[in-house]
């Protein structure tokens, strides 16, 4: 990727030269006198402190005295005003000034962080945007969701679109009233106070008769509405909101209605039995407000869901989805492939159970300990059977014990909410939560008390343990032959012998193992057919 044909490399270096004006002349000759200036990210003024500075990979204090008040004054008597948002920028440049205040509103620190155009920032996903469908990209902090956003508003400009950006914080088309090149020939509506993006998306509607809309950094409940209204005029919306992936904004009770919302919807027996599945489920609420959802990995690699509704509702019944992973290699070529996705609800089990490790074959080592996990994909349905033992008693460390009550129900199994953990049978809780080995969880071990670890504390991962619980034992034969049938067939395909083996009907316990075992070979599985003639069918990914 290059600097954008709008901005020459002379202009880059002269906005790179900006942000140096405004810094104090001691930092600014030290930033400078390091050894790759241009790769500068960030420069950190905290008051008191020395001063650092951000580069790709690397963090480094500079050698200057400790940042003063009068340090912090040279700054923001160079740059624009600060919002209600305390972000200010420097006129006609990219770049992003952020202040941290003390309780009586005085400047006690600054984040200067350099902003650049990006020239084919967007190529994996330009052909989404240029499709004129509506997309939504997450990704965490940092990763370029608004440099990428700002490259598709040049590009469906370019493509003779009517673009409208609403800029809240400057942030896209940069400080003052004239906006940067890098947005080509789309045009910017400023936003006064972030509070307001809302009603500035519907007056960009209203006034401009825009083609597309672009917005940066959705995350409250009425841009959530403002952005359902403007889908439902016809304008094709690009946005980014805050979260890494689908399913965090599934369990976001703000955004969720982007994806469609998330409700509970109780079947009747007819239904259910007809369905094959629990009575109490969880459905999408409405059609979502974004057709194609972009999961940023990465500056050249993305997760793409191009069928927004089809994944929610796929992931709301526990069935595997497999989004589309697009590359962008150094030749600038765009290569796409399949994966199996995280979204599936997946969990560990934790080693120690009943006071003894247990071992799982397809087990892995986690954090360099001595402990085993068996990692299980779910797939789409199971047949809730009837408690044939008393209540299990579980203790939620970590986990929605409302969300463990609901699911237990909905799948006919007795569960009670322990409140202590000499009450419990099990504890439930999260990866996160095992991780910094809270002092219940390792005096759970120590007593014997199985532990299982959800990979998140999200409703279909907690529906996977509880399906779970209800599974019942066998003797490890059944679970060894179907592994060894689904290792077969993998061999077969991986030789060209066949490009799809269906096969046996296994339990759906045995068929978890059996799409695991095809996901680490690459290859994509499927369970058909109903209970007790349900079956797993294994193929080539293309």
């Amino acid at each position: 990727m290059t600097t954008s044909p709008h901005t020459t490399p002379e202009a880059t270096d002269r906005e790179r030269r900006d942000l140096f004006d405004v810094l104090p002349p001691s930092i600014r000759k030290a930033i400078e006198g390091q050894p790759d200036p241009e790769d500068l990210l960030e420069v950190v003024l905290d008051l008191g402190r020395p001063p650092q500075a951000r580069f790709a990979g690397r963090d480094i204090h500079l050698g200057c005295a400790d940042v003063s008040r009068e340090d912090l004054d040279h700054v923001t008597a160079r740059v624009g005003d600060f919002g209600d948002d305390n972000r200010a920028g420097i006129e006609r440049t990219l770049h992003r000034i952020s202040a941290i205040r003390n309780r009586r509103g005085e400047v006690i620190g600054l984040t200067c962080r350099v902003g650049r155009a990006v020239h084919g920032s967007a190529r994996v996903i330009e052909d989404l945007a240029l499709s004129g469908k509506s997309i939504l990209l997450v990704g965490r902090p940092g990763v370029g969701k608004t440099t990428i956003l700002r490259e598709l508003a040049r590009v469906l400009a370019d493509a003779s679109k009517r673009v409208i950006i609403v800029d809240t914080s400057n942030e896209i088309a940069g400080d003052g009233d004239i906006p940067h090149p890098a947005i080509g020939k789309a045009r910017r509506m400023q936003v006064a106070t972030p509070s307001r993006q809302h009603s500035v998306m519907i007056e960009a509607v209203e006034n401009h008769m825009p083609q597309v809309i672009i917005v940066d950094e959705m995350g409250t409940e009425l841009e959530a509405i403002a952005a359902r209204t403007i889908a439902e005029r016809g304008v094709q919306l690009v946005a980014t909101a805050h979260g890494n992936t689908l399913e965090n904004l599934l369990v976001n009770p703000t955004l969720s209605d982007l994806v469609g919302g998330v409700q509970t919807v109780t079947l009747g027996d007819e239904e259910a039995r007809r369905r094959r599945t629990q009575k109490t489920i969880l459905e999408r609420k409405a059609p979502p407000t974004f057709d194609v959802l972009v999961e940023i990995q990465s500056w050249n690699s993305v997760a793409v869901h191009a069928d927004v509704a089809k994944t929610v509702d796929a992931v709301l019944r526990g069935r595997t989805v497999t989004p589309e992973t697009r590359e962008l290699d150094e030749s600038g070529t765009v290569r796409r492939s399949y994966q199996r996705a995280a979204a599936p609800p997946e969990f560990e089990v934790a080693p120690f159970i009943y006071g003894q490790e247990r071992e799982h074959r397809y087990g892995q080592e986690r954090d360099h300990r001595p402990r085993r996990y068996e990692h299980i994909s779910y797939e789409q349905q199971f047949t809730p059977a009837p408690p044939a033992k008393p209540a299990t008693r579980v203790h939620p460390f970590g986990v929605s014990r409302e969300r463990l009550q609901q699911s237990a129900g909905g799948a006919g199994l007795a569960v009670k909410v322990a409140d202590s953990l000499s009450d419990a049978d099990v504890v439930l809780t999260t990866k996160a939560h095992y991780r910094r080995r809270a002092s219940v969880l390792v005096a759970a071990e120590e007593q014997g008390v199985p532990v299982y670890v959800l990979r998140r504390n999200t409703p279909g991962q907690i529906v996977g343990f509880i399906e779970q619980l209800a599974e019942p034992e066998d003797d490890g034969s059944t679970r060894q032959n179907g592994a060894a049938e689904a290792e077969e067939g993998v061999q077969r395909i991986l030789a060209g012998e066949a490009s799809t083996i269906e096969l046996r009907p296994q339990s759906s316990f045995v068929r978890r193992i059996q799409h695991r075992i095809a996901e680490q070979a690459q290859l994509r599985s499927h369970s058909v057919g109903r209970e007790p003639r349900r079956r797993v069918t294994i193929r080539r990914t293309q």
